[in-house]
Formats: structure tokens, C-alpha cells, sequence
């Protein structure tokens, strides 16, 4: 006869492990960047330097760029799943991850509300998708700092949280710079934009590796055994 107990345990949810969320991370911003290059070969009369990322969800392969919005959702929850997952007992890495899931969301909303050209009247959906964008470019460099100081104290953490904290930084200083060109003509936005996107997306990728890595079978085994001796001798 099965018990009320053991029937719960069946049904009870069994979440991907620290290291499958940080591959899939990985693994999409891998394929973002690739989709990135395949739009500019796409749509080669955009400009690199003038126009924004979300042009390309205007026209024809519009619907490539929104492919991209809704994976850069999915990699980045990804990354704030295996963050959360593998963070120590002490280490508060809440805010930093929920900041990090407010830019994924903002990211694949942006697939529903397309941006006006570069040059256009802002109006409509174009005005919402610069709010979105907005959000979602503050909360991604701000999370990016508030986690990479957060991590300083977990052990796991140590040969890794200097080089986060020193690629948050330089997104934060990209961001600023696309936050100056706005409203000017000739200054290269697209270009600030592309260098803020790469830069988070190298943040995201470095610490997904970390994950991947600490997270690996054997050195999960080497760490429970360590932590018996210590019991044991204890």
C-alpha cells in the first residue's frame, strides 16, 4: 500500500541542478551572439555604430530579433536559477538575482512592443519598448555589481568574484556612455549599446562557468567527503 507520504514524494517537483541551468545559460548566450551576427548579415544597411539592437525587430526578419529577446529571457533566468542554486548558506545573493530576473523578464517582454527607428518619432509600442529596455539595462548593471561584492564572501566564490566585479564595472561605464549619447545625433549609440549587451553577457557567461564548474560531480563528491571528516573529527 502506498502512504499519503510516499504518493507527495512522487509527485514532488524535481528542479534542474545548479550545473544544467548554468550550461543552458551558457549554451543561449552562445546562440544570442550568434543570432546577433546573423542579423547584422541580414540586414546589413542598419549601422552598427548609429543603430539600436531592437531595430533589427522592424522589417523583414523581424521575428529573429524577437527570438533573441525571449532567449535572452530564458538564459538569463537560467543564470539567476544556477546563481541562487549554488551560492553558499551565508551569502546573500537575493537582491543581486531578483535585479537579474527583472532584466530577463523586461528582455522578453521587449519582443511584443517594437522599438521606432532610429531617427522616428518616439510613439506606441516604441515608447514602452524604451521603458522596458531602460528597466531592464539598470537592473542587469546594477545586479551585476550588487552580485559580484555579494560573492566575495563565499568561499566557493573567491578566485571569481574579483573578475565579476571588475566586468560590472565596465558594464556600468558602457552604460553610461550609451546614457550620453542619448538625444545626440551623431554619437554612436548602437555601438555603446552593443558594448553594454556584450559586456553583460560576458558577466552572465563567466559566472555560469563558475557554477558549471563548482557544481561538477567530482567536486561535489570531494566537498561532501571533506565535510564528513570535518564531522567526524569534529
Amino acid at each position: 500500500m502506498v502512504t499519503d507520504g510516499a504518493h507527495d514524494a512522487g509527485l514532488r517537483v524535481r528542479w534542474p541542478s545548479a550545473a544544467t541551468l548554468a550550461w543552458s545559460a551558457l549554451a543561449g548566450v552562445v546562440v544570442y551572439v550568434a543570432i546577433d551576427v546573423l542579423l547584422a548579415f541580414l540586414r546589413p544597411h542598419y549601422s552598427l555604430l548609429y543603430n539600436a539592437e531592437s531595430d533589427y525587430g522592424n522589417g523583414p526578419w523581424f521575428w529573429v530579433m524577437d527570438v533573441n529577446f525571449l532567449l535572452r529571457c530564458a538564459l538569463s533566468l537560467a543564470a539567476a536559477g544556477a546563481l541562487a542554486r549554488s551560492a553558499g548558506p551565508g551569502t546573500r545573493i537575493g537582491g543581486g538575482v531578483t535585479l537579474l530576473a527583472i532584466w530577463a523578464a523586461c528582455s522578453g517582454l521587449l519582443a511584443f512592443f517594437t522599438d521606432n527607428l532610429e531617427g522616428q518619432h518616439v510613439h506606441g509600442t516604441g515608447a514602452a519598448h524604451l521603458l522596458l529596455a531602460f528597466v531592464a539595462f539598470v537592473c542587469v548593471a546594477v545586479a551585476t555589481i550588487v552580485t559580484s561584492v555579494q560573492l566575495r564572501t563565499d568561499p566557493g566564490w573567491r578566485p571569481a568574484w574579483g573578475l565579476l566585479l571588475a566586468v560590472s564595472i565596465a558594464g556600468a561605464v558602457a552604460f553610461l556612455l550609451l546614457g550620453s549619447a542619448a538625444g545626440h545625433k551623431h554619437a554612436p549609440g548602437g555601438l555603446y549599446e552593443r558594448i553594454f549587451l556584450g559586456v553583460e553577457l560576458l558577466w552572465i557567461a563567466l559566472a555560469a562557468a563558475r557554477v558549471a564548474v563548482m557544481d561538477r560531480p567530482g567536486r561535489r563528491e570531494t566537498a561532501g567527503t571533506r565535510s564528513r571528516h570535518l564531522e567526524v573529527s569534529g
